[in-house]
This record gives C-alpha cells, structure tokens and sequence, in this order.
C-alpha cells in the first residue's frame, strides 16, 4: 500500500531487467517501490511506497521484501483496455498464437486487463472465434470478448464489410452470447435496426454489456436504447451522426445520461482535441473510458493489413481501408493515450488514471480486483517517468517489463 516514505534506502538487489515487448514475465517480489508518485483512489501520494507480494498489493510488506527506489517517477494502475482487435501484427481474429501475440503486445505498454474485439465476419467464423477467445478468457489471459459488429448499421459501417453486417435479431445476438461460454463482456449494436431494442434488454439480462455504435439512430431512439438497458457509446462521436443543433443523434443522448459510459480513441486522429474536451467536460471522468481500437499494426509501424475480411494500409501511424478510405481502427497503445491525456489534453493523472483503469474496470465488473491500487487487489501496474513515458509494467506481481532506471 502507498504511504509516505520515511528513510528508505535501495536494497543490495535491483529489479529484474527485460526488455520491452518481451512475452515472459520474471518473479518481483516480495518488494516494495519507494520514493514514487502513487496514484490512489483518494488522490496521489507524493514520495509514497507501495508493497507486492506475491500476486497481490499488500498493507505491509514482508520484513524480506526488495526495496526498489523508483524516485521521481508515478505509479498508476494497470491499464484496462475494454475495446481492441489486435496487436503486434497479429489479431484477435487469428489463430491462439496470433491472439498470445496481440495480448503481449499491449501488456508491454501498460494493457494489464485486456478484452478481445471481433469485426464483422461470417457468423459460423464469429461463432467459432468466440470458442476459442473463450477458452483463452478461461485460462486469464482475456478479460473477456467484446463484439463489433455484425449488427451495425450500413450508414456508419466504418471498417467492417457491408456484404457481412445484419440485423441484430435476438435469436443472432444469442448465438454469439452462447458461443462465448459466459466470456460475453459487450456487444455494440445499431439499436435502431430491427430487432435492436429486444436484443439490448437480451444483453442486460444476460449481464453483457449492451453498447451503441456504428449506428445512424436519432437522439430519440437512442434515449430509448439506454432506457432498454444500453450502457456504453462505443468510440464516441466516430461512426455515428455528428451532433447538430436541430439533430442532436445519438452524441447528444449519450453524453447527457448519467447511465452511460463513453468510450473514447485519444490518439489525436480520431478525434479533435476539442471533441474530447466537450465529452469529458459533460460526461465527466467518472464516465469516460479511454479505449485503443486498436488493429494489428499497433506496437508494429506502416504498412499492409487486414482487419478481417478487409485490407488496410497504415501511414505515419493511421489506418485507412484501402478501399474507400475510412478509419480502420488504430495503431494506439494504452500508453500513448495515457501520455497524451495529461500532456496535450491537460487533464489530471487522477482523471486520467480514471479513465483508463477505473471505469473499465467498473464496467467489466472488475473493481474488487483491479482498476486501483489497493491492498488485497492484483498487482497490475504501471511505472512512468516525469514525462509519462512508460518506465515499467508489472501483472499479477510478475514484471511484464522489468524498471527501466536511470
């Protein structure tokens, strides 16, 4: 647990060294790191420490436990990414080493607790990837399953293939629900499209994560979605009517309702510094969750992908379909957001830390064990330098990228 430090000094030992992107966690505790920045559901502490042993966050360290002097830097929460399709070059719609890829991909930039996003696909393909993200949920290396599509409106179809999307009929939504195997975290929906209201109060009552998106709805029939039991806008403001003074859609629906959650992309492409300012202005920190959409090309560079059935060519670090040209997802890390939020937006780490652990984890469900740090919890964290450059990622008390000091 953080506290202010009295008269640490550095142990004899230092922490495991590794190199970033690296798959294989090494052992780290029992320890305590000291002299950090602590950011902590009250507030941060200054000149804190904070004790692991073994796969959790304690009150008291063992009288054994390493001291590790990371002065001058901020421990924040593991980063809990609540919508991403991939990573590493590989996707979440690939085959289970595919998938391993992707998650230790964004395990190296801070995603401590990740949930894997399909894109519109054939339905027997959908079905079967769910079985097999399922089992990978089982084992703990996903949170859970999240799918985009194939119930999304034509209008605001973004990077998914026309030819595949359909209505989302309850009896369609149930197919991917019971493939999941109970690991169904979210399914986005064009509520307005036949069927979509019945298959949000489906999702509620079957405890999933009803989301808007890619959708062409009206502000009224989105106020009737979230009183059907919708709970989050996926990537707001992107794939849906823009906000209008006569026709305020779906924005406007879902920012002003204290029941919603907002989902989104702070990479400085997918919206203006201004868009993101007015959604946490009204929204407030306590419901906006950044996410990455991310795509195999994130933690990789430009170049030639797919994201599904689709090819997408990645420039300075933006994905566009190369036929038509619209977004295709990012190449954003949880990282990048993070650092961006508090140096280009100006918002606080407490906010922040907020909106990329504590609020994803709320929605997942996840609170009593990860999102903030606090004994009993897991130990997932994130160690950055005065300029929020990650410095250090640890999981369950293992060292995902061992400290980086000077």
């Amino acid at each position: 647990m953080a506290s202010e430090r009295d008269s640490h000094t550095p142990g004899p030992g230092s922490a495991p060294s590794g190199a970033r992107g690296t798959a294989r966690a090494t052992t780290a505790n029992p320890l305590v790191l000291t002299g950090a920045k602590v950011v902590l559901p009250t507030g941060t502490v200054r000149d804190g420490d904070l004790a692991v042993d073994g796969k959790r966050i304690v009150a008291e360290p063992p009288a054994d436990a390493q001291l590790v002097d990371v002065t001058g830097h901020w421990l924040v929460p593991g980063f809990v990414d609540i919508h991403n399709h991939g990573g590493g070059g590989a996707s979440f719609s690939g085959t289970p080493d595919d998938i391993l890829k992707a998650i230790h991909t964004h395990r190296a930039h801070g995603t401590t607790t990740l949930v894997a996003s399909t894109v519109t696909d054939e339905m027997d393909l959908l079905v079967r990837q769910a079985g097999l993200l399922s089992e990978l949920a089982e084992q703990g290396d996903l949170a859970g399953i999240h799918f985009e599509g194939p119930f999304i409106s034509p209008c605001r179809k973004g990077a998914h293939s026309e030819k595949l999307l359909r209505d989302p009929e309850p009896a369609e939504v149930r197919k991917l629900i019971d493939a999941a195997r109970g690991k169904a975290k979210m399914v986005t929906l064009a509520t307005e499209l036949p069927g979509g209201i019945d298959s949000v109060r489906l999702l509620a009552e079957h405890g999933v994560i009803a989301a808007i998106g890619h959708t062409d709805a009206t502000y009224e029939q989105t106020v009737q979605a979230i009183d059907a039991g919708a709970t989050v806008a996926t990537h707001l403001f992107n794939a849906m009517p823009a906000l209008g003074h006569r026709s305020p859609g779906p924005v406007a629906a879902l920012l002003e309702d204290e029941r919603v959650t907002v989902e989104l992309i702070n990479d400085g492409t997918h919206l203006h510094p201004a868009a993101l300012e007015l959604a946490f202005h009204h929204a407030g920190p306590d419901r906006v969750a950044f996410i990455t959409d991310a795509m195999d090309a994130a933690g990789i560079g430009d170049g030639r992908y797919m994201l599904g059935p689709l090819e997408v060519e990645v420039s300075e670090g933006v994905a566009r379909l190369v036929e038509g040209g619209s977004i295709a997802g990012s190449t954003l890390t949880l990282d990048r957001a993070f650092q961006r939020a508090v140096t280009v937006d100006k918002l606080s780490v407490e906010d922040a830390v907020t909106a990329l652990s504590t609020n994803p984890a709320r929605l997942l469900g996840l609170s009593d064990r990860i999102g903030t740090l606090e004994p009993g919890k897991d130990a997932d964290l994130v160690l950055l330098d005065a300029n929020f450059a990650l410095k250090g990622v640890m999981r369950q008390g293992e060292w995902v990228v061992a400290p980086q000091l000077p």
